[in-house]
């Protein structure tokens, strides 16, 4: 029942708004739809973190030699980075993702280079250790990405737009240095981001590929690591020297060490063979100025 004087809701109702007289048809069900809305709708979702995001796509690694791989890079360029980072504010990721682009699922959005290093980031957040690195959250792009090829390299330079692992380091992820390892054929590519296009690098006279941002060399090296007789991807200084990891420093310095005690001992023997022959001639050599 309409109270006297007022129009039921839902008939044409006259409404002045300052001098304007405005006809507005208004239902109950319209006015309420509204106001539940109004009420029920649920802000924006913001964009997930490192630890809202899968930490892996649940493939298997592609071989025994990507893990030991990964170690041996990291191992050998720590130093280097504690001298460029002596804040600690840098990450490196080994099979981890980069997430680039949101999607469903998540994992289709994000790229995982068998090993990369971003500078000027800190190594964890809030406390926590990354899951992943995402591009969203923290706009520094990788330095250098690298991938290890398990195949005939055609995934790793696919250059197709918005699917190819080549078009998303180039034109998303840009990576300054992009790194293709095979160890099948002993050999790596590297391509430094140049005019928003990657160029491949030439190597020098030591068959090493420069990557002056960080002062060191990447090449191929044939040795014996963790019982692997491989060529294994690693890192020269800008003199060409070889960078050791930690047990090769410290058989380094065993030897350094050895042959220095067998010097003295050598010079030791020395000096009693020269007493001696003094002390035939009749001289004491303990009373020599």
């Amino acid at each position: 029942m309409a109270i006297a004087g007022q129009k039921p809701i839902g008939e044409t109702q006259d409404t002045m708004v300052g001098n304007v007289r405005i006809d507005a048809t208004i239902t109950l069900r319209t006015w309420l739809m509204t106001k539940a809305i109004a009420f029920t709708a649920d802000p924006p979702l913001p964009f997930p973190d490192h630890t809202q995001l899968p930490e892996s796509d649940g493939t298997f690694v592609k071989n025994f030699q990507e893990h030991p791989q990964g170690i041996l890079l990291t191992d050998t360029i720590t130093p280097v980075l504690q001298k460029i980072h002596p804040d600690g504010y840098y990450c490196i990721g080994q099979d981890s993702g980069i997430y680039w682009k949101m999607t469903d699922p998540p994992e289709k959005g994000a790229e995982a280079p068998d090993w990369f290093y971003v500078p000027n980031v800190p190594p964890d957040l809030d406390g926590v250790v990354r899951r992943s690195y995402v591009l969203w959250r923290e706009s520094i792009p990788p330095l250098i990405a690298i991938e290890f090829v398990s195949g005939n390299g055609s995934e790793e330079r696919d250059r197709t737009p918005w699917l190819g692992k080549f078009w998303i380091y180039e034109t998303v992820i840009r990576p300054a240095f992009y790194a293709i390892y095979e160890v099948a054929l002993a050999r790596v590519e590297v391509y430094h981001l140049q005019e928003n296009s990657y160029q491949l690098v030439e190597a020098n006279d030591r068959g090493h590929y420069p990557i002056p941002e960080l002062g060191v060399e990447l090449g191929i090296w044939q040795g014996l690591y963790q019982n692997w007789e491989l060529p294994w991807l690693r890192w020269w200084d800008s003199q060409g020297n070889l960078l050791p990891t930690g047990h090769e420093k410290a058989e380094q310095e065993r030897l350094v060490a050895q042959t220095l005690t067998l010097q003295l001992q050598q010079e030791k023997e020395r000096s009693e063979k020269l007493a001696a022959r003094l002390r035939e001639l009749g001289i004491d050599p303990d009373h020599l100025s």
